[in-house]
């Protein structure tokens, strides 16, 4: 089992650091050459720039019960179909039950954008969103 986590813009680094070292597990942050993290406890690989070239990288290098931070739901079904744990940011584990409704959801907003409406964009980050990742990611590291 290891930690792999969707760094670029990843607001959860340090907390799913943490508790991955606690847990003992290996951490990966995953980024593109426009970002770069460096952090002890993880282990950064970088990829090059482009359009879903770190999912991409992601999705070639999951092992069946690895855990995957990420907030793309398209790489969260990916992860899912190779036995991959997949959570999102806010402490929601992805499953087979909840996938379709937010893959369904993203090609919606899609929709919207390319008629020329706007979504509004993420809230403040919460120290509940955090406190939740936290407890998801423990759980799942702790189920081995």
């Amino acid at each position: 089992m290891r930690v792999l986590i969707d760094a670029d813009g990843s607001p959860v680094v340090d907390i799913a650091i943490r508790i991955a070292k606690g847990h003992g597990i290996p951490c990966y942050l995953i980024c593109d050459s426009a970002h770069y993290y460096e952090r002890d406890g993880a282990t950064t690989i970088t990829v090059s720039q482009g359009a879903d070239s770190v999912d991409y990288y992601i999705a070639n290098m999951i092992h069946p019960g690895d855990v995957v931070v990420t907030g793309d739901y398209g790489l969260a079904a990916l992860c899912l179909s190779k036995k991959a744990k997949p959570l999102s940011r806010d402490g929601m584990i992805y499953t087979d039950y909840n996938i379709g409704g937010l893959l369904e959801q993203r090609a919606m907003a899609a929709k919207i954008r390319r008629s020329g409406g706007r979504l509004s964009g993420p809230s403040k980050r919460t120290e509940e969103q955090n406190a939740a990742f936290g407890l998801a990611l423990g759980k799942l590291l702790g189920e081995g």
